[in-house]
């Protein structure tokens, strides 16, 4: 069935009713409109859904949501998961909280549990959610730091991780099976709530998740010592971290929190920002406005979903600089482990975990403590996958797991990056050093000079639309084809082929398979420990390109990066 035919179909289709027809009688002349909405169905991927609100097979709705929560449902009854539940949350996206409800429903109509949470929650209360009532599944609905027009849906299994496989491909092979969307019915609420099946959750999972976070503070007597000094501005960026991240920073006892109350207040329209994620600069503007008011010592920002978390710190001059997520996460995990050997409490079979396109700075700093240090695919899904292993095998004890992407964890108390928990520990160590005399700009420069300077840097293309799936495609395919010798001034050493399985060492010949499951994925390995790599989005019409330098010298690092940078742009646009 071609655009078209589906876009006929729906229309004309009874199951939707009056006011799906209505809008879609409003694009018929819009020929471009017609064939991004229908040219596909919204891909329910190991991500589950993502993308623009609106009718249509290509959209985010009601029906796309039911065809997924019912091939859910269907899952979980092969695997007598009915009576353990279901947790659902939803952020403050628009037809969040709706979407949420009528997964509910659906759920229950087969006889399924769920577990609501009353208000908007964070992603990574949902994850400690799951295990906490012991569910077999979760739900959030988010679209993470998208843009207003877009909403999600995020399928959690019951270690609070995202699906991964074979359980992602048994529920999309349920969900695939789905034609009929008359097929997707929901049950009465008040029926639901009466037998059982409906139950809201709110508070007591708040105090659990929050008991539990504040395990991982390590110098509570430096919190109290700055708790009337240390001058922190936070921003939830409209979204769901007001709340807990307010909460427990006054728990902690820090009394000097300036929050940005244009952006306190939960707004799908994301109204102050231009895009709300914490990885742009320009999301801080507020921010920044009000740190500058109160003289702050650091301003941080979580996403809609709180499961990032971002950050300015004032520098030697005075000024406001941007951390990126390396740099955030690798302050964390210094102070944790530094602390950890200092009381004497580090395990004998620690471990952390990083992303293959994260800094390898990691590697030094895991090193400098006798860690272990594993790596995986982008998504801490995968990082799930390790904490697991080693539960289950009572091997390494995972200390601390990060991506590039301004998400970590600290700990195992969730299977999902904790913005809450990051801000937390963000605010604990800007204590701890200013009971030192020392600002976090300058324990960050400590640790370069300690460990070597890294730099690291990503740059995007969106490509949107039929024709931009098949771009993407077709630039990976030509890129792997014929593979770069040197980009930019550097020789390649290495290819990771991450989609063939397939390694290649280009001094010395060698070549054998990957270790990481299959992804779509090119890693250069280059000289001087420098490196780069490409891979298409899962969730966005997007190729992401990532670049790391390594340099003794401060002063040229910067350069060489955005050299590097480039380089690899050239040869992506020039396929």
């Amino acid at each position: 069935m071609n655009y078209k035919e589906r876009y006929e179909e729906w229309l004309n289709n009874p199951s939707f009713g009056e006011e799906v027809k209505k809008d879609l009688e409003s694009i018929k002349n819009n020929e471009k409109e017609i064939e991004d909405r229908f040219y596909k169905d919204l891909e329910f991927g190991t991500a589950g859904l993502r993308g623009v609100i609106g009718y249509g097979t290509n959209r985010m709705n009601k029906y796309t949501v039911g065809k997924a929560t019912l091939g859910l449902a269907e899952y979980i009854i092969k695997n007598n998961g009915q009576n353990r539940g279901v947790a659902i949350a939803y952020d403050c996206r628009h037809m969040s909280k709706e979407f949420s409800e009528e997964a509910a429903l659906i759920l229950n109509s087969k006889g399924i549990k769920t577990y609501i949470f009353e208000e908007l929650a964070p992603t990574p209360e949902l994850s400690f959610a799951v295990r906490e009532l012991k569910c077999i599944s979760g739900i959030v609905i988010t679209a993470s730091h998208n843009p207003p027009e877009y909403n999600g849906y995020k399928v959690y299994w019951e270690d609070g991780a995202q699906i991964i496989s074979p359980i992602d491909e048994g529920i999309i092979n349920e969900v695939n099976k789905i034609t009929d969307y008359s097929k997707i019915t929901t049950m009465n609420k008040q029926e639901a709530i009466q037998k059982g099946l409906y139950n809201i959750i709110g508070k007591e999972i708040d105090d659990r998740y929050i008991e539990e976070i504040k395990k991982n503070i390590l110098n509570p007597e430096a919190i109290k010592e700055q708790a009337e000094k240390l001058k922190i501005v936070y921003t939830p960026l409209h979204g769901t971290g007001g709340k807990l991240v307010t909460r427990v920073l006054s728990e902690l006892g820090f009394k000097k929190v300036y929050t940005v109350e244009e952006q306190m207040k939960p707004n799908g329209n994301f109204p102050t920002v231009e895009y709300p994620n914490p990885e742009d600069p320009k999301a801080f503007k507020l921010a920044i406005e009000l740190a500058k008011k109160v003289e702050a010592d650091i301003i941080l920002a979580n996403d809609p979903d709180s499961d990032r978390e971002g950050m300015f710190v004032r520098d030697n001059n005075g000024e406001y600089a941007r951390f990126n997520g390396n740099m955030t996460s690798l302050l964390i995990a210094e102070y944790i482990f530094s602390q950890m050997k200092e009381k004497n409490i580090m395990p004998e079979q620690g471990a952390m975990i990083k992303t293959i396109v994260s800094s390898n700075l990691a590697e030094a700093i895991a090193k400098e403590y006798k860690l272990k240090l594993f790596k995986t695919l982008t998504g801490f899904k995968h990082m799930a996958k390790i904490m697991r292993e080693n539960e289950n095998d009572n091997k390494y004890k995972i200390l601390f797991s990060y991506e590039e992407s301004f998400g970590c964890i600290i700990g195992t108390h969730v299977r999902d990056k904790d913005g809450i928990v990051a801000i937390m520990s963000l605010c604990e160590l800007a204590a701890f050093y200013k009971n030192k005399g020392i600002s976090i700009y300058e324990q960050m420069q400590n640790i370069y000079q300690k460990y070597g300077y890294y730099l690291e840097d990503q740059y995007t293309i969106t490509i949107k639309g039929a024709e931009g799936a098949i771009k993407i495609k077709e630039t990976m395919e030509k890129i792997r084809r014929n593979p770069p010798k040197q980009i930019g001034k550097y020789n390649i050493i290495s290819i990771y082929d991450y989609e063939q399985m397939k390694y290649r060492n280009l001094k010395t010949g060698e070549e054998k398979a990957t270790e990481l499951p299959k992804s779509n994925v090119l890693y250069y390995e280059l000289e001087n420990e420098n490196w780069c790599c490409i891979r298409p989005s899962g969730t966005e019409p997007k190729i992401k390109m990532y670049f790391g330098i390594k340099s003794d010298d401060n002063e040229t690092v910067q350069k060489e990066l955005e050299e590097l940078k480039d380089a690899m742009i050239k040869i992506t646009t020039c396929q």
